[in-house]
């Protein structure tokens, strides 16, 4: 699918609710399979990424049954030996998020990924989990680790582990294989990640303790159903929405119940220095949410941006919306620099350069500075940028990141494919024919 966007036919306005946050849905799917009872999760997310661990659970011989909006989970408190080989697709949350839980089950499985997802480093996550007594296999190449995957599950000790690369999948993985050890298991960040696996856990009655940069796990509890479970909207979706509304002057866009826990909202945080014009308040709805997670509403208007720094310490909190920062920062004024972008390299592609080459040929002036993991971006923002021919490179946030820069731009901009969005946001462009106020099919230059 190409599609063509011209700036000054798009001035995005209006409200919004977004599909279930993605990572948040994950682990409700999980762990509702993991415990005993029914429980039925609201305002689930259907994408390819949410369909990918739905899959790999009813592979394992959960029961889930599917509704409008909702999913019904049923779970047993165990789970089965698959019949085949389990296929994560290219969902990297469910692939180590599922290494831990399969890392507990006494049983062997084999589990392979997509295209992308294949080339995504697991070494990770499979040193702590062998650490705690599974037994797995893989694909190597020099010191590193790729699926396809075999693991030996059972036997697990708990165990304490410091990650080397701060990971909110590593961390939960580790913590679900706890779920099966024998002692407790604790894991300590050198820098704090995302916590809705603690979240979670603990809204499912699992004895967990979580401290500044620390969590500790005690397999003793006992997970039981909390009957219900509201998905609030993903702050990584509401963040296109954001940054669209930051860069257009006239916008005012209102994004409703909208997870808004702190390990996330790096991204609000940065706009806002930015000086983007940006209300958060609590969630105003008529019905309380049943969820683990903050939630609330945020109003984005347009109005003129400022270049800024990005430490490494903020990257975990903003990693995913680093590469539609990117595009923020093209129509600030002045310089921003993100420093430890290194772990955009190893996303479903290398972000770094997917954003650098999009970006570049619409006028940006960007330059990277260091190697690994303190990789450094360095943005001069002119306020403004030029359309352009641009390219998803089959990545769903990089080719989300190069619509939202086409709908800001000057003229006219083609983006290769888009298809991919549907890997977490397959309803982008509804969205965006709402936001618009008229339908896209009638803007010229769309095809």
């Amino acid at each position: 699918m190409s599609l063509f966007a011209i700036r000054n036919k798009f001035i995005p306005c209006g409200k919004v609710r977004l599909p279930g946050d993605k990572s948040i849905a994950h682990r409700a799917l999980i762990v509702s399979a993991l415990c005993r009872g029914k429980t039925e999760i609201k305002n689930f997310p259907v994408h390819d990424d949410s369909l990918s661990t739905l899959n790999v659970l009813s592979a394992l011989g959960a029961r889930i049954e599917r509704k409008e909006g909702s999913l019904s989970v049923f779970g047993a408190g165990f789970l089965k030996k698959p019949r085949k080989a389990l296929f994560a697709g290219d969902s990297g949350t469910t692939l180590r998020l599922m290494l831990g839980v399969l890392s507990g089950l006494d049983f062997e499985t084999r589990i392979s990924a997509g295209k992308y997802l294949s080339l995504r480093p697991m070494a990770r996550v499979n040193k702590p989990l062998r650490l705690m007594g599974a037994e797995i296999t893989s694909r190597r190449s020099r010191l590193e680790e790729y699926p396809p995957m075999k693991v030996k599950g059972g036997g697990l000790k708990g165990i304490t582990y410091i990650p080397p690369v701060a990971s909110a999948q590593v961390k939960s993985a580790i913590l679900l294989a706890g779920l099966y050890a024998s002692g407790r298991t604790k894991v300590i960040e050198r820098v704090a990640t995302r916590d809705h696996t603690e979240r979670m856990l603990k809204f499912f009655g699992a004895k967990i303790v979580s401290g500044k940069k620390s969590v500790t796990l005690d397999p003793s509890g006992v997970l039981s159903s909390p009957g219900s479970i509201y998905i609030p909207g993903d702050i990584s979706s509401a963040a296109f929405l954001a940054v669209l509304a930051a860069v257009i002057p006239g916008s005012r866009v209102t994004i409703e119940a909208v997870c808004l826990n702190p390990s996330r909202c790096g991204v609000i945080s940065a706009l806002k220095k930015m000086g983007a014009k940006i209300l958060v308040r609590p969630y105003s709805g008529k019905n309380a949410l049943h969820c683990p997670e903050p939630a609330g509403d945020i109003i984005v208007s347009g109005g003129r941006l400022k270049g800024i720094n990005i430490s490494a310490r903020q990257v975990p909190s903003l990693i995913d919306e680093l590469p539609v920062l990117m595009v923020a920062a093209c129509f600030a004024e002045g310089r921003t620099m993100i420093r430890g972008a290194g772990e955009l390299r190893v996303k479903e592609t290398d972000r770094i350069h997917s954003m650098s080459s999009n970006l570049s040929s619409m006028g940006a002036s960007i330059r990277l500075s260091g190697s690994g993991r303190s990789e450094a971006i360095v943005i001069d923002g002119k306020g403004s940028l030029d359309g352009a021919r641009l390219k998803s490179f089959g990545d769903h946030r990089t080719a989300m990141s190069a619509l939202v820069a086409a709908l800001g731009a000057k003229g006219n901009s083609k983006i290769d494919d888009i298809s991919c969005i549907g890997k977490s946001f397959p309803g982008f462009l509804a969205v965006l024919d709402k936001l618009a106020g008229r339908r896209w099919k009638d803007m010229p230059g769309r095809s």
